[in-house]
């Protein structure tokens, strides 16, 4: 009942490369590392070398954390949910580090994008302090979850300029979550990271050591201050954004709508505007492109329409101008076209014309229709501005209870230009959930129907802001309130003309503004601090539910959900049987019954839809022999069906 563990993973993935690297402990298998390091060197390995690499004090550590496994699970929250069991949306609470080692298997290489607006490390907020210890009570008063009495204690610590591992704790602590998250991404996913000047160095070489150098797509400017906000010497306008891939062999982008757009001229067809046929790249010429480079005959007496462009062909005709790619004026180099004889003989005149410049000089030309523009490096438009996000959520709210969130427009350009329908989007770090919001808004322009997971710890609002004043105790309830308003104001935005406003969760075309909400927890299971030769028969009735006495069904649901590696997004429906509880997740993917009184008769009724799985709890059982009897029911019965027993 814990996440994978990776470590264990790891070891055995490096034993099927390199067997004889691996060697036994009191512990289990172990990596002999100097063996390794030969094996991954032509030359002799003595000693440490000098290489290029980023270190930092605790390093190491932060590796080790992100392999570690976590026993806690993930609790659900109907009270705080929207439509809790139809919805595909997820928001989660809780510390990202223990969440994403929860998600390792259900989204293991299932999500498309990643945005992550993380603390810039000004100096003035905060970075999580993490386990890096085994040792379960140690590593809590380590890392401030607890103190020496077992008083729970804010996961979170300053780490102002003064400190001495200011640069370190903020690597430490983002090392292991983008270490997991790049787990999570599809092979064809992608990552934006905000980040601005405090850190930026720094996170591009740690995303180049997790990510690939290769994969690395660019930088964005954002001007997030278009009237500058004064550092001293500098007035600061901008902020970054790194865009990586998971592999960027398999990445694929979008172009984004271009609303400024205007056509000069229009056909039959469309509007379009006139660029030249030819490829004014220098390393493309007519010797090592010599396919690219051929004429065009540009007939002067044939106009094609009164916007006077001319018919062509690649044929001569008597009086016909024939006409070549244009010279590069630097370097007199002679470019090509960008099309071949078969692709220009198919769009003569439709698609490509002859055009005569002011100078009298005849050019090919193609039309370019495209109302599209591929993403810019340099944002720069009023919508992207860090006063713009700010505006939005006080549309919403009325007052001004979040400081600097990302403006939607900045979030939506990046989900335009890399996701389409179905894709599932992760934000660990959600704060005031603009990536939420950002999804709904772009879902109800294109009718997509993009999915989210939002992470974000349960941070304390001051109690002097605006928002603790208007009953805001912590960052996931304005987060959590965000959503349900933007899902409300936009469905009201798309009303119908009838006026129904009501959401209707089995019209598949509706929009989903719901979202099912979890809290990260302690695991559901008792815990066990003695071996079974340490318990006396006095003892004995301690253990007799191994499921804690406060745990729901729907608690047991998720973590067997995340056991399992089936998504926390699956259609959840509720059923009677015999006047028990069954849930029914995906149609027959998964069946779960943690109500008492299991037997022979409620196993043959279950049987007849044929589950995939099934689970139930061990002390739900009417009996041992019901136990035994209902495992060789489903077997005969179903004998697809793989119970499980907690």
């Amino acid at each position: 009942m814990s996440s994978p563990d990776m470590l264990s993973e790891n070891v055995e993935k490096i034993a099927a490369l390199f067997p004889n690297c691996v060697t036994e402990t009191a512990e289990g298998k172990a990596i002999d590392f100097d063996l390794l390091k030969q094996e991954l060197n032509n030359e002799v390995i003595e000693g440490n070398k000098e290489r290029y690499r980023l270190e930092w004090p605790g390093k190491r550590e932060a590796i080790v954390t992100a392999n570690l496994p976590t026993t806690k699970t993930l609790r659900p929250v109907r009270e705080d949910s929207l439509d809790f069991d139809n919805t595909e949306n997820l928001y989660i609470e809780g510390d990202n580090l223990e969440v994403l080692k929860l998600l390792q298997e259900s989204y293991l290489g299932k999500i498309k994008m990643i945005y992550i607006d993380p603390p810039y490390n000004t100096g003035n907020d905060f970075v999580y302090k993490d386990n890096f210890k085994k040792e379960y009570k140690a590593s809590n008063i380590e890392s401030g979850l607890i103190d020496d009495e077992d008083r729970k204690l804010a996961p979170l610590k300053d780490n102002p300029e003064t400190d001495a591992r200011y640069h370190s704790d903020w690597l430490s602590m983002m090392y292991p979550r983008l270490k997991l998250a790049r787990n999570l991404l599809k092979d064809d996913g992608v990552i934006f990271i905000s980040i601005d000047d405090n850190e930026v160095t720094n996170l591009k070489k740690i995303c180049d050591e997790i990510f690939g150098e290769d994969n690395f797509i660019g930088t964005f400017c954002v001007r997030s201050t278009p009237n500058a906000r004064d550092y001293g010497h500098i007035g600061k306008m901008h902020e970054y954004c790194l865009f990586y891939a998971k592999d960027h062999r398999n990445t694929e982008t979008y172009h984004l709508p271009d609303k400024t757009k205007i056509f000069k001229y229009k056909d039959k067809i469309s509007g379009f505007n006139i660029h030249p046929l030819y490829n004014s790249n220098e390393n493309f010429h007519k010797n090592n492109r010599p396919n690219l480079y051929y004429p065009f005959y540009v007939y002067e007496d044939e106009s094609l329409d009164e916007n006077g462009f001319y018919k062509i062909g690649l044929d001569k005709k008597i009086n016909s101008i024939e006409v070549y790619p244009s010279l590069s004026v630097k370097n007199n180099v002679q470019f090509v076209w960008r099309w071949g004889r078969e692709k220009s003989l198919q769009n003569l005149n439709t698609e490509i014309i002859g055009y005569k410049t002011n100078e009298g000089e005849f050019r090919i030309v193609q039309k370019m229709r495209t109302s599209e523009k591929v993403i810019r490096s340099i944002l720069d438009s009023k919508e992207i501005s860090t006063r713009r996000g700010t505006s939005e959520v006080e549309s919403l709210f009325s007052n001004k209870i979040f400081s600097f969130p990302k403006p939607i427009s900045l979030v939506s350009s990046f989900l335009q230009a890399t996701t389409k329908t179905n894709d599932i989007i992760l934000d660990f770090f959600s704060g005031s959930a603009t990536t939420a919001h950002s999804i709904f808004h772009l879902n109800n322009e294109d009718g997509q129907s993009r999915k989210f997971i939002m992470i974000q710890l349960s941070e304390k609002t001051d109690e002097k802001s605006e928002a603790y004043n208007d009953g805001y105790k912590n960052l996931c309830e304005i987060g959590k309130e965000r959503i349900r308003r933007a899902g409300n104001k936009i469905l009201e935005e798309s009303k119908t003309k009838e006026g129904e406003l009501e959401f209707d969760s089995k019209n598949d075309n509706k929009l989903d503004v719901g979202f099912r909400v979890y809290r990260l927890d302690e695991s559901n299971m008792q815990d066990v601090y003695y071996k079974p030769q340490e318990y006396e028969q006095g003892q004995l009735d301690l253990v007799a539910d191994n499921v804690k006495s406060d745990r729901t069904a729907d608690d047991l649901l998720a973590q067997v959900m995340l056991d399992w590696g089936l998504p926390l997004s699956l259609k959840i429906e509720q059923v009677d049987v015999f006047g028990k509880k069954l849930f029914k997740v995906a149609e027959n993917s998964l069946f779960a019954c943690f109500d008492t009184g299991i037997d022979e008769e409620f196993a043959k009724e279950i049987a007849k839809e044929s589950p995939l799985r099934i689970v139930f709890k061990d002390s739900a059982f009417k009996d041992d022999t019901a136990k035994v009897n209902v495992k060789q029911l489903l077997k005969q019965l179903s004998p697809e069906t793989e119970m499980k027993v907690i």
